[in-house]
């Protein structure tokens, strides 16, 4: 299994004893990127937020650890955030 396998379907900022979704909460997937296949608990964001862009914390992008990757909604499917680059 490679790491894109063993990341599907996880949860980002889940504890790796415990990575998969949980009832009751609310979740859009990331597309593409280094977080690719993971999936964000966007469980109480508003409608508003949901439309924004999030710059989520990762060691594995362009820049390490300490660096930040970009996701945006995709506006054909809410329920996936697109990869937009990473930053420092």
């Amino acid at each position: 299994m490679d790491e894109q396998q063993f990341m599907r379907g996880r949860v980002y900022g889940a504890d790796h004893d415990d990575p998969g979704p949980r009832d009751g909460h609310t979740y859009v997937e990331l597309v593409a990127g280094p977080l690719d296949g993971l999936l964000l608990d966007v469980t109480g964001w508003t409608r508003q937020a949901r439309r924004e862009s999030v710059a989520l914390v990762t060691e594995i992008g362009r820049y390490g650890p300490g660096g930040r990757t970009l996701y945006a909604p995709r506006p054909t499917d809410p329920e996936r955030f697109d990869w937009r680059g990473d930053v420092p």
